[in-house]
């Protein structure tokens, strides 16, 4: 059931095992996972997060898109929509969350802004509401929010950490 989406510079499809290499790198950088726990991916982990990518769709109907350039078909992160049942962290409301994270190589270039505003247009009509859960700290990942609409409404603490919580609504 998964779809593909696709913006003048990006295409959003269904994650593949051959991603699972430069996911695999990506996931496992330390500039990529600084505001995302600090830890960087294990291979079983980021092995994991791809079963978890796939499943998602067949199992709640929305899920994750690997970002792939348009140009190269090469895979450059991860952006889409997740239910991971946070412990501790209101503000969701049964609402999904959405999250975005791209190789350092793309990073600067307006991919994210690019690829978050695809998963929105997805997104409408079919869900109220959406949270990101951005560390206050991570200035790319705020600007992206503002950028595409999102608004701060909320700061709580997830794993002992402070986190920002930012909603998107769909009018």
């Amino acid at each position: 059931m998964t779809i593909s989406l696709a913006t003048p510079r990006l295409s959003l499809q269904p994650h593949r095992v051959e991603d699972f290499d430069a996911m695999k790198a990506m996931w496992g950088d330390p500039a990529v996972v600084r505001f995302l726990g600090g830890v960087p991916s294990s291979e079983e982990e980021s092995w994991a997060r791809l079963l978890r990518y796939a499943g998602s769709w067949s199992l709640l109907g929305y899920g994750f898109w690997a970002v792939r350039r348009a140009d190269s078909d090469a895979y450059i992160g991860d952006v889409g929509f997740l239910d991971a049942h946070r412990t501790g962290v209101d503000g969701f409301a049964g609402d999904p969350e959405i999250g975005w994270s791209l190789a350092t190589a793309a990073h600067g270039q307006g991919f994210a802004t690019e690829a978050v505003t695809a998963a929105l247009g997805w997104g409408a009509g079919r869900f109220r509401r959406c949270v990101a859960m951005i560390a206050p700290d991570n200035d790319a990942s705020v600007a992206v929010a503002l950028r595409c609409g999102f608004r701060h409404f909320l700061m709580a603490r997830y794993k002992d950490a402070p986190i920002a919580l930012w909603e998107y609504r769909w009018r």
